[in-house]
């Protein structure tokens, strides 16, 4: 007797497909997010996502169940900080630049970390980044917004910081309720900066439209993220992050219409290999502790959010 074939993915084909879904979720979200940049200003559409955000993550999340370390809530605070700042960031730059543009020049900050604590041959990927670079933004052209390019590399030191207090609230609290502090922290952040002027523009319609874009990014995708992290290897799924320029560029084209420039193309091709090969190099060591506590957990790395976006 012949047996059926077998149509089960597997932890990792499953955890693959959900770290591909989540990124399309940030890109389609930030696509989305751009048609509302006319009504609120970038930074208006990014205080109302995490607004939304921070209020559907501490009803899932409900932090008040989990006793939290003192390193847990500074961890989840800097976490808060950082999300904030990335999500305004990337929405004032992508008011200026391409979507595909803005998603590789903030990949930088990420690039940035596994670049620095890799070994040996992960630090030559920088070169390999430095020129994707140069082949996004086209300085001896002029072609490329600077003020949208400081925007968007203000997002990647976002990232960056992002991706150091993931880890360690990662390793402190588990995923879920580390962002039911870390989410309102980050709308709080966004309320400080632009909140009081866009409240007199909102009304219902805008506050629907908001939930929605919420639910897009960054909810759907960090639960997606947090699900993959429990299947995939810490390298396996920083590599498939590394996708997300590409995935952005895909967006902008099919649905803002952003056709690439050839030298912005073979810049976020450089980018993505440089992300691929610093990642595969420097894979991080997960703590002892946590390795004896939950071995088919690892702590998490850069997700993407948003994004980013977040």
């Amino acid at each position: 007797m012949t047996s059926p074939p077998r149509t089960a993915l597997g932890p990792a084909g499953t955890g693959s497909i959900m770290a591909l879904a989540s990124m399309t979720c940030v890109q389609l979200g930030l696509a989305v997010s751009v048609g509302l940049i006319g009504v609120l200003g970038p930074e208006g559409v990014a205080w109302l996502r995490l607004a939304w955000a921070g209020v559907i993550l501490v009803v899932v999340g409900r932090p008040w169940r989990v006793r939290f370390s003192h390193a847990a809530w500074g961890a989840s605070i800097l976490l808060g900080v950082a999300t904030g700042g990335v999500t305004v960031l990337f929405m004032l730059a992508v008011e200026r630049i391409p979507l595909g543009t803005a998603s590789a020049l903030e990949f930088l900050g990420p690039l940035s970390i596994a670049i620095i604590q890799g070994r040996g041959p992960a630090r030559w990927w920088a070169l390999v980044a430095v020129a994707g670079v140069l082949g996004l933004t086209e300085p001896w052209v002029g072609a490329t917004d600077p003020v949208g390019i400081l925007f968007a590399l203000g997002a990647a030191a976002c990232w960056a910081g992002y991706v150091l207090f993931t880890q360690k609230a990662g390793d402190s609290a588990s995923g879920i309720s580390a962002l039911g502090i870390s989410m309102p922290v980050a709308a709080i952040v966004a309320t400080c900066v632009v909140g009081p002027s866009i409240v007199a523009r909102l009304d219902w319609q805008i506050l629907l439209v908001g939930f929605a874009l919420a639910l897009l990014l960054p909810v759907i995708p960090f639960s997606l993220e947090m699900l993959a992290l429990r299947k995939l290897t810490t390298a396996a799924f920083g590599t498939l992050m590394c996708l997300e320029p590409a995935i952005a560029v895909v967006i902008g084209l099919t649905i803002l219409h952003q056709v690439p420039r050839p030298a912005a193309v073979v810049g976020i091709v450089l980018v993505v290999l440089a992300g691929i090969g610093a990642t595969r190099s420097g894979q991080r060591r997960v703590p002892v502790a946590v390795e004896a506590t939950s071995p088919a957990d690892p702590a998490p790395v850069p997700p993407g959010r948003t994004s980013g976006d977040v």
